[in-house]
């Protein structure tokens, strides 16, 4: 094999690797069939060999903005600087990134912006990170190249309103003008955080800028750290991930259909051959099917993760024989009602939010008075067939942490377990109290929509 094609292959085989890190499932079947396919197709062309890896790899939609980050890591658009990069001279004849730079770049911007050419505004964002995106006499270890540093120089949101003149003078509404223009001054945004990228990925190698810049796919993403545009991702998640985990319960359940075998049966059918069992009889199987009630922290930071939990369990309701849901902050408020059949998941979240009013006294968490309320006012919704979920970080501001009350909470059901978002190495750490609550309860850890899936699927 040539130089060149052992270097094509080791950088086809990294960026798998790259992919699996990040969360993206690739099985050795689908890396032979990208393979296939790239043998077919021109590799001087970058969107082609971008569409057959997506086609081959890439399963779910919500997989595809991680891949294309990667993508754009292992085989950039561009490599080196541009050919018409800027003179780097500090003499008069080669400033490149004075005001007079600045001020000629603005203006094309804002011609490139009201045009809405998608190749000229890719370039521009690369010349906007080589004039203005490099950090001279930058501390060891650090890299050389930075977006924010070009966007803060640039300002491109600085130059809206003359995108929005041109829009108009195009014929589009007010409206639609602002609307266009500020999505092509993020799409602008985006190149040159790109474009930084992989400069950054150049100097240190992509691998490096992979496991501190790629965000994980959505279902891998912490629910502690995600946006405003990733928890809407999240909801528009909820609903695919409980059909899928409706179907793989409806298959293993007709699978675990048959009951404990019936020796009687099977030794008297066995007459007919002898002794010899060649068909084993079972008895039926008692349907059984468990209530279940969910106690979440809807205080800070947890709350989102309370609510999605909340989703994923009444969307698989039918599972259970009945649910029943309560929230907290300092005190234990019924939710149940806001589930309703076919009701909408922003609307079920919304009335969630606007309820946790009624879960708070005094705006401070307190695990201990909720665990003493639960037992004291709602001790019917527990019972021998119950399982007790709860939702929290374990973080009770140093308050009393109620611990007969939730031994006596966890004595009247079936089962209990304790989902906690926060990364185990956050446990027992400053108001913490993961350590004493799980000597009583079994602390699960589940940050993203992965390991809430598998848990409610174990749970089931």
């Amino acid at each position: 094999m040539t130089g060149a094609g052992s270097g094509l292959v080791a950088r086809h085989v990294d960026f798998l690797e790259a992919l699996r890190a990040a969360g993206v499932p690739v099985s050795l079947a689908e890396d032979l069939d990208a393979v296939a396919a790239l043998s077919v197709l021109p590799w001087d062309d970058r969107a082609t060999v971008r569409d057959a890896y997506a086609a081959t790899l890439v399963k779910r939609q919500v997989q595809r903005p991680t891949f294309d980050a990667l993508f754009d890591l292992w085989f950039p658009r561009l490599v080196g600087r541009p050919a018409s990069a800027p003179a780097d001279s500090g003499g008069p004849e080669g400033v490149k990134d004075g005001p007079a730079e600045l001020v000629d770049l603005r203006d094309r911007l804002a011609d490139t912006l009201a045009s809405g050419g998608e190749s000229d505004l890719a370039d521009l964002a690369v010349e906007a990170v080589e004039r203005f995106g490099e950090m001279p006499g930058r501390a060891p270890g650090l890299s050389g190249w930075s977006a924010y540093t070009t966007l803060r120089r640039v300002s491109p949101d600085e130059v809206v309103d003359r995108v929005v003149a041109g829009l108009l003078a195009r014929g589009r509404t007010d409206d639609e003008a602002r609307r266009a223009a500020a999505r092509r001054v993020g799409r602008f945004t985006a190149l040159v955080e790109a474009d930084a990228r992989r400069r950054i990925a150049e100097e240190k190698g992509p691998g490096h800028l992979a496991d501190v810049a790629v965000r994980p796919t959505i279902d891998r993403l912490d629910f502690t750290s995600a946006r405003a545009d990733d928890l809407a991702r999240m909801r528009r998640e909820i609903q695919p991930l409980a059909r899928r985990l409706a179907t793989r319960l409806t298959r293993e359940q007709h699978a675990r259909r048959r009951g404990p075998l019936d020796v009687r049966r099977t030794l008297r059918a066995s007459l007919s051959s002898g002794g010899v069992p060649l068909t084993t009889h079972h008895r039926p199987r008692r349907p059984r099917r468990s209530e279940l009630v969910v106690l979440c922290d809807v205080s800070g930071s947890v709350a989102g993760f309370a609510s999605f939990t909340l989703l994923l369990v009444f969307a698989l309701r039918e599972q259970f024989g009945k649910v029943r849901a309560f929230t907290f902050v300092d005190r234990v408020h019924e939710v149940t009602h806001h589930f309703r059949q076919g009701a909408d998941p922003e609307r079920v979240l919304a009335d969630l939010a606007a309820s946790s009013a009624h879960a708070a006294r005094f705006g401070r968490t307190d695990y201990g008075r909720a665990f003493t309320e639960l037992l004291a006012d709602h001790a019917d919704a527990l019972g021998p067939r119950t399982s007790l979920l709860v939702l929290g970080d374990a973080r009770s501001n140093y308050s009393d942490l109620a611990l007969p009350a939730l031994r006596a909470l966890t004595g009247s059901v079936r089962h209990a377990w304790w989902l906690n978002p926060e990364h185990p190495r956050h446990w027992d750490t400053g108001d913490s109290a993961a350590g004493p609550y799980r000597e009583i309860v079994p602390m699960v850890e589940c940050r993203n929509l992965t390991q809430l899936g598998e848990f409610v699927h174990d749970l089931v």
